[in-house]
């Protein structure tokens, strides 16, 4: 079964989970934003074996530390689609403009797309296109426990910025109403910033979804 723990990273707060299966030990790190010591050192405390690094999409926030952290475990990175390819090789500028540490551009080791698994030991993640946020931002979904990890897509009483270039409001509203609410009012949802809620509670109370 999956557990998973989260950290967040960085000014921005931006929350890196890492999860992984109780029967196997190994591990993925999804979205490492930075502070990439720090995230090693909680690998190593959890006492798990990272075996991949996954993005749910491009912005410097949720990648900032994904190549480092591959590197010194020498891990793929996987994710997000290919439709954020520009974002990532952006991130010089990125980090630039948001006053992050310089970082170069780089390609996953595996792009996503709508409906493939990713394994993490014997857990099986399901990958969600949702764009909207950005055009190729994928959500991860574990059916065995009801938990996603979903980025910056959906929020604990918000959603997703939409002025971002490629950004688009009624795209990331379609997302969230056609891929993430049918997924079930019981699912715990892990966002890229703030406070863990589920589906059904932002279904009856997101001024978002309401409108």
């Amino acid at each position: 079964m999956m557990k998973y723990q989260i950290y967040p990273v960085t000014h921005y707060q931006q929350n890196c989970s890492l999860i992984w299966c109780d029967e196997t030990n190994k591990a993925a790190l999804v979205d490492p934003g930075g502070e990439c010591e720090r995230l090693l050192q909680a690998i190593a405390e959890q006492g798990v074996t990272v075996d991949k690094v996954l993005l749910t999409h491009g912005h410097f926030d949720h990648v900032g530390g994904a190549t480092e952290i591959a590197t010194k475990l020498n891990v793929p990175i996987v994710g997000p689609h290919q439709e954020d390819a520009f974002w990532l090789q952006l991130l010089p500028k990125q980090a630039e403009m948001f006053n992050f540490p310089p970082a170069a551009a780089f390609e996953p080791d595996q792009w996503l797309q709508e409906g493939q698994q990713v394994e993490v030991g014997n857990v099986t993640l399901k990958v969600l296109h949702c764009p909207g946020h950005t055009p190729g931002h994928v959500v991860f979904f574990d059916a065995q426990t009801e938990t996603a990890f979903v980025g910056d897509v959906l929020f604990n009483g918000s959603i997703g910025r939409t002025d971002f270039p490629k950004g688009d409001y009624d795209t990331l509203i379609h997302s969230i109403k056609n891929k993430l609410l049918p997924l079930g009012d019981d699912v715990t949802f892990v966002p890229g910033h703030g406070p863990v809620s589920t589906l059904g509670e932002e279904r009856l109370s997101n001024p978002f979804l309401n409108q």
